[in-house]
């Protein structure tokens, strides 16, 4: 292993303070105390050679490969296909990639980085990684619980796609027609909206009149074959109903799914991810070459590129663009961390965020491509303008795809094709984010190498049967309702903001911008643009406080479906979950102040010194290897008591 260069550190970075630790000789025992303390957590400079760790060593990845695939798979989701080409259209079309690629550049690569990097150098998942300011390892559990609840709530959008596929397997699609069990009386096919209103003569006019006011109360089988039959969704969030056995074995199949895809670690993630996180691609680009030859659909892509120069002046464009980024780059849910932790030492993160991000935006760009060139379709078939059958999100893939599907010529083979793709676009996302979950748990809890391996799979059993039973209570008759809430709040842009913000605080100021520069120069050779560290100190953060007041100042009580507006017990149980990660910061912060002893200052320089993992041993002065290593006896004797100095739980 090529040594490091001495001049990567940085006056910030503390190598100062670890040259006087080493040459200081304790005067006294509290003095010594300090010292020692210094000397254990002495900056990373001198490679020592392999050194000999009482724990296995972790898992890494069989190829750097295997880590894009993951990171391709878990970041490139159901928001770059079914959120990005609305929000592209809604707010100037071609306009709004300028706030988007400003955002991208000052926002979603910083904290991309930051994450990778961080999981690389501590060697550890989402919560111990933030060893390295421990008094802020509030930030670790706040991803952990932000995760769990995106595990919980996101698999119902798997559930739904498999229901749909499954359905699809006929030779007339279900929802293509009337006089199912589910429909109503007020079910039609044939809507002849475009003929509301553009008629010229007076005769006609009020015969469309007629029909017209004869249409309002009726429903499209698309509709109801969502809403009876999917969801059979009840009226009031307090009227659960009746649990949908389609749907519960729809809800075990997928997580039967997700547990074979992520029970071995890493080795069957990365396996698994080649398919999961390419094939998408191949259907994209298939329905794409399909979609372009449908008529109207050049007007469709026109409408979803189309500049609208004022839209720039327009704050809820930025906050749009800067929401987006930070729910399709995956930011602050601590899987990035732990996906970071599998690399080598030195692997080369930073060249991994650039082509990262550029996969990512460039898939969201790509989907508006096919997403309009159907809706276009879709719009000139009924007569009616793009904006009034432009969807984004659920709606977008369970209710304008599938009218768009019944339209077109072999319309089962294309229905197959879109929700096949929506599974595996959504599985992979799961199983990195149960992935992400479990080495969190798991780097909680070391184990020497001879407690055996079986612990994973529990773990991984657990951890899906937990959420599966969460799952329940959204595949009753007021499921919707229960994951509009978890939607909307649990994982919100709001929580994500709070967390992308402490984040970069902590690292460019408490553990120090310029320190871990040095510490990436350590894992990749060179020091990164100092644009990223400006990004850290000032620019992100403030970005992160201006999107989240925005947020704040602009709330707006939750409604489904434009109608039915939630209880105020309801929002009360959405901002419970809101507050169960954000929560996390300050008071993990107080309860270490206050447990520590000594006065404020020592308690703050005590509890933001890093705990370094025994895989740093090699670039520690064998003064403090000495020192960080328990005595041999102790670790034939079994787990030592001391090794908590490493992975410490509140």
């Amino acid at each position: 292993m090529a040594p490091v260069p001495t001049e990567t550190c940085s006056e910030g970075s503390g190598c100062s303070e670890g040259a006087e630790a080493e040459s200081a000789e304790p005067t006294g025992g509290k003095r010594g105390s300090t010292l020692e303390e210094k000397a254990i957590t002495a900056p990373l400079v001198v490679p020592m050679g392999p050194a000999k760790p009482p724990f296995p060593e972790r898992e890494t990845w069989t190829r750097q490969m295997d880590f894009i695939m993951s990171c391709v798979g878990f970041a490139v989701g159901l928001g770059n296909v079914w959120r990005f080409p609305y929000l592209c259209y809604k707010n100037g079309g071609g306009v709004f990639l300028i706030p988007y690629l400003l955002i991208v550049f000052v926002g979603g690569i910083p904290v991309f980085f930051l994450e990778v990097a961080l999981g690389q150098f501590m060697k550890q998942g989402g919560i111990s990684a933030w060893n390295i300011a421990p008094l802020f390892k509030g930030l670790g559990l706040a991803s952990m619980v932000i995760v769990f609840f995106c595990n919980t709530y996101y698999i119902m959008i798997l559930v739904w796609g498999l229901f749909y596929l499954v359905h699809s397997l006929t030779e007339t699609l279900p929802w293509a027609t009337c006089g199912h069990s589910w429909n109503t009386p007020q079910c039609t096919e044939l809507f002849g909206l475009g003929s509301c209103g553009n008629n010229n003569t007076e005769s006609t006019n009020k015969t469309v009149a007629g029909n017209c006011s004869d249409l309002a109360d009726k429903r499209s089988p698309i509709m109801e074959f969502w809403e009876n039959k999917v969801l059979r969704i009840s009226g009031d969030l307090a009227e659960p109903g009746e649990l949908s056995w389609q749907l519960i074995l729809c809800l075990l199949t997928t997580w039967v799914i997700v547990y074979f895809c992520i029970w071995k670690g890493v080795k069957s993630t990365g396996k698994v991810v080649y398919f999961t996180a390419l094939f998408p691609y191949v259907v994209l680009t298939l329905l794409l070459l399909h979609g372009v030859t449908l008529p109207g659909a050049l007007d469709g892509i026109v409408y979803y590129l189309k500049p609208d120069w004022s839209k720039l002046a327009v704050a809820q464009v930025w906050i749009d663009a800067g929401t987006q980024i930070f729910f399709s780059y995956a930011i602050g849910l601590g899987a990035l961390t732990a996906l970071g932790s599998y690399n080598r030492f030195h692997n080369n993160c930073y060249r991994d965020a650039y082509i990262l991000a550029v996969i990512n935006s460039s898939t969201s760009f790509f989907a508006g491509f096919v997403v309009f060139s159907v809706l276009g379709f879709m719009a000139s078939e009924q007569g009616v303008d793009i904006s009034q059958v432009a969807e984004s999100g659920p709606g977008l893939a369970f209710i304008a795809y599938p009218k768009a599907v019944t339209l077109m010529p072999l319309s089962p083979l294309w229905a197959i094709l879109f929700f096949f793709m929506l599974l595996v676009l959504g599985l992979d996302s799961q199983f990195v984010g149960v992935e992400g979950f479990i080495t969190g748990i798991l780097d909680l809890f070391p184990q020497p190498a001879a407690a055996g391996s079986s612990r994973r799979e529990i773990t991984a059993a657990i951890c899906c049967l937990v959420c599966c039973i969460i799952d329940l209570s959204m595949v009753t008759q007021g499921g919707m309702y229960v994951f509009q809430l978890f939607d909307n709040y649990s994982a919100s842009g709001i929580t994500l903001l709070w967390q992308a913000f402490w984040e970069c605080v902590v690292v460019a100021w408490v553990y120090g911008a310029d320190r871990f520069m040095d510490d990436v120069a350590h894992m990749i050779g060179y020091r990164p643009l100092p644009y990223m560290k400006w990004c850290w100190s000032l620019i992100t953060p403030a970005v992160c406080v201006g999107i989240f007041l925005f947020h704040v100042v602009n709330y707006q009580p939750l409604t489904y479906n434009k109608t039915y507006v939630y209880p105020w017990w309801g929002e009360a149980i959405g901002w419970a979950l809101a507050l169960a990660s954000m929560l996390c910061i300050p008071c993990t912060v107080c309860y270490k102040l206050l447990r520590t002893k000594g006065s404020l200052q020592e308690r703050w320089q005590l509890l933001i010194t890093p705990v370094w993992g025994h895989h740093h041993l090699e670039y520690m002065t064998p003064e403090a290897e000495a020192k960080l290593l328990p005595p041999p006896d102790r670790l034939t004797a079994g787990a030592p008591e001391k090794a908590t100095l490493f992975e410490t739980v509140i």
